[in-house]
């Protein structure tokens, strides 16, 4: 597996990922976005802006990239960044398929992006993926699977899922809302011709949403990889949004509230990948330092008191609005 160059990485920070999620394109819904961004988004703009990003990254030890289809131009910019680098052979790329991005570069639209987990939908996506990305691509997952998602039971895509990874592209799957953990177990059980087909799950989890820890840790004894995305629950552990104990436990540690939020989920043995959702290069540098951050039993169990019924923080998540 290509996550198995991570695991020899040297630096603490080959545990954090760079995802493109909030600088693939000019809308989303993080916190705080409009002031990180400003009003300048044309193409160009974020192009460069996720360069520099994925330039610090490297620097700084960062080797896993995550994007997606539905991330606006996010492969574009990582593909032109990776063409520009060659040498660069020790990343590993990471995307997704089953959201199609549909607001043509406006932060304004009614609808950014439509969900289908069909065969047609995946050979169209994966094609469009392999015209940017070639044989960069190194993981390529079911983008938010549900436990009543076709994309657990369509035995045809099963089928042409294994062969993609036939071909050397490590399969995985993404989950978002309050079922994660139903979505988790159910994709387990997924096999092709006896084999498992899903080698790495990415599921939100935080200090607000750990609903899906157990699931997580399950998969991990299964021999998956975990990555951990929207650590920072779309800014709302952010500075300065973040709950009291969260800035208190930052205070303690000289560092800021990111920092913390990100080392909580390092902290889980089951953790591979925390994903750095940063827009900004400072905030990326803030996100880092999770990487060395020691946290003692009382600020752990101060952490784990802010958890939130997983209803009530995917109906906030559900109502932020796009920026």
């Amino acid at each position: 597996m290509p996550f198995a160059r991570l695991a020899t990485a040297t630096t603490p920070t080959s545990h954090i990922g760079l995802g493109l999620a909030a600088v693939g394109r000019p809308g989303y819904i993080n916190l705080g976005r409009d002031k990180d961004l400003g009003e300048h988004r044309t193409v160009e703009d974020l192009r460069t802006r996720t360069h520099e990003l994925l330039d610090a990254a490297y620097a700084q030890g960062v080797r896993y990239f995550d994007v997606a289809r539905s991330y606006g131009r996010s492969e574009e910019f990582l593909a032109g960044w990776l063409s520009a680098h060659p040498d660069r052979d020790d990343i590993v790329v990471g995307s997704k398929w089953g959201y199609t991005y549909t607001a043509d570069w406006s932060a304004d639209a009614e609808t950014h992006e439509v969900k289908d987990h069909s065969v047609r939908t995946y050979e169209r996506q994966r094609a469009e993926t392999a015209d940017l990305l070639g044989d960069r691509l190194d993981l390529y997952q079911i983008h938010s699977v549900t436990p009543e998602s076709p994309a657990l039971t369509d035995k045809q895509l099963h089928a042409e899922l294994a062969e993609l990874a036939a071909t050397g592209v490590t399969i995985g799957f993404s989950t978002s809302g309050p079922t994660q953990a139903d979505a988790i177990r159910a994709a387990l059980t997924v096999t092709v011709d006896g084999e498992p087909l899903f080698r790495t799950v990415q599921s939100t989890y935080n200090a607000l949403e750990t609903s899906a820890g157990p699931a997580l840790a399950e998969a991990y004894d299964a021999g998956l990889t975990v990555i951990v995305k929207e650590g920072m629950a779309n800014g709302r552990l952010a500075e300065p949004y973040a709950p009291d104990a969260l800035k208190a436990v930052a205070e303690e540690t000289s560092l800021h509230t990111d920092a913390i939020a990100l080392a909580l989920i390092l902290r889980r043995p089951w953790a591979g990948v925390a994903l750095s959702g940063a827009a900004t290069v400072g905030q990326l540098a803030s996100n880092l330092h999770a990487a060395v951050v020691d946290l003692t039993d009382d600020q752990l169990a101060r952490l784990d008191a802010l958890a939130e019924d997983p209803r009530t923080y995917w109906a906030r998540r559900g109502s932020l609005p796009w920026h």
